[in-house]
């Protein structure tokens, strides 16, 4: 398992100056327009104004700042030294360094590196869960973040999309977490960003919604919302539809299929 992680490390590690570069990110032009929170995070999470947070899986921190901006004090946890680099220069650069810190860990490690029932929120946001071997162990550290009354709050890719061919929707790989990785080699990444990843091989799992949403409850957490969207950040499949809104959906052509999901959940006081 250690060498699927260090893999995943090396291969994101890489990826960080590509998504830089990319229209994807548009780090430049995120930068002169200092976005919050997206609406329907708004709608989800409310005010964040002084509430302690923390985003695990941070990559190299766009979310997290947006966080920042919408008022929340906040640290970015990431496994890649590349990304938390780029993430505290981000910072710098936005005038953001005072409400957000970035930390280079584990996130199946989180509870030791970060303070324990510290957070007032943990928020994990798309393409976090797949690159975790077992959600049980990635919803017991987020638990353990957490203090009495904080939530979690999770918006990631649905398993079904996950497990789904991109041509004929035929299932591809398990629904299912297994014990075995879905092995992928692939030089570029999901956004346009120009170059090539050096460490092309890395390693995935899938996790069902049931076993996420037990895992979570395992951890003593109340499920609070579970929904299911027609609609994702990245064209998942080529023949999504973008929308005005930079979202991307089925088209109305087509039966509407989950691709994403966004889960919150609390600590009870």
């Amino acid at each position: 398992m250690t060498d699927y992680l260090a893999a995943n490390r090396a291969n994101w590690d890489d990826r960080v100056p590509i998504h830089r570069r990319s229209k994807f990110y548009d780090v430049e032009s995120w930068l002169d327009k200092q976005p919050g929170l997206r609406k329907w995070e708004q709608v989800v999470l409310g005010d964040v104004t002084d509430l302690d947070v923390v985003h695990l899986q941070c990559h190299f921190g766009l979310d997290t700042l947006s966080l920042a901006n919408a008022g929340a004090n906040v640290t970015g946890l990431d496994f890649s030294p590349a990304a938390i680099a780029e993430a505290r220069s981000l910072a710098i650069r936005a005038r953001l360094d005072d409400r957000a810190r970035f930390v280079e860990g584990d996130v199946l490690a989180a509870s030791k590196v970060l303070s324990p029932n510290k957070f007032d929120l943990v928020y994990t946001s798309i393409g976090a869960l797949c690159w975790l071997p077992s959600v049980r162990q990635w919803a017991s550290e987020a638990a353990a973040l957490l203090r009495p009354g904080g939530r979690l709050y999770l918006h990631d890719g649905h398993p079904l999309a996950w497990a789904l061919a991109e041509d004929d929707l035929r299932i591809e790989s398990s629904y299912f977490e297994e014990a075995a990785p879905l092995v992928e080699d692939y030089d570029v990444t999901y956004t346009d960003g120009t170059g090539r990843i050096a460490n092309s091989r890395s390693y995935e799992w899938n996790h069902s919604i049931g076993e996420i949403v037990t895992s979570v409850l395992g951890q003593g957490l109340r499920l609070l919302t579970l929904t299911e969207h027609d609609w994702t950040l990245w064209e998942r499949f080529p023949w999504l539809v973008k929308t005005t809104d930079d979202r991307w959906k089925v088209p109305s052509d087509r039966p509407r299929i989950p691709l994403t999901f966004t889960l919150l959940a609390d600590r009870p006081l």
